[in-house]
């Protein structure tokens, strides 16, 4: 006789073609390729900005560096003459001389003999004189703590 099959059981399935087999493990691969992928780009973004925080810090580094020499250079806090030299050296009679000079913290500077241009305390300034015979200059500065410094050059006339 024939007997009806469970009412509950499940209908045997159909057999599953290949391809629908393929698709299910790639979709498992693409998502641990996505993964990867997330990771390695977070872990270079990261990289790139420890690199760029280290390259500024350098920078700066660099720059405080530069910018103690260049106040080193130009007096600090340290009251001096830094220059006082005239081009050219030598003239003949009737020609200009520049007569430079420069002070770090200076309240004010003179110059003997008088040139009869105004001076002034500068890191850097020049001022046009025509000596008429071989004359030593004397550059004076004092500080506001009235401190001296004297520097001297001669210039030679021919």
């Amino acid at each position: 006789m024939f007997t009806d099959p469970e009412p509950h059981a499940k209908p045997p399935e159909p057999p599953r073609d290949l391809p629908h087999k393929i698709l299910r493990y790639t979709w498992i691969a693409v998502v641990i390729a996505a993964i990867y992928a997330v990771a390695v780009l977070a872990y270079r973004w990261q990289q790139n900005s420890d690199y760029q925080a280290r390259v500024k810090q350098q920078a700066a580094a660099a720059q405080r560096e530069e910018d103690q020499q260049s106040l080193d250079t130009l007096g600090g806090t340290e009251f001096k003459i830094v220059s006082f030299y005239a081009m050219p050296g030598h003239i003949h009679r009737g020609d200009t001389v520049q007569l430079c000079y420069g002070v770090a913290n200076a309240q004010s500077v003179t110059i003997q003999p008088d040139t009869g241009r105004q001076t002034w305390p500068s890191l850097t300034r020049c001022i046009e004189i025509s000596p008429k015979k071989t004359t030593t200059y004397v550059l004076t500065a004092k500080n506001a703590n009235g401190k001296t410094q004297t520097a001297s050059l001669t210039i030679n006339v021919q």
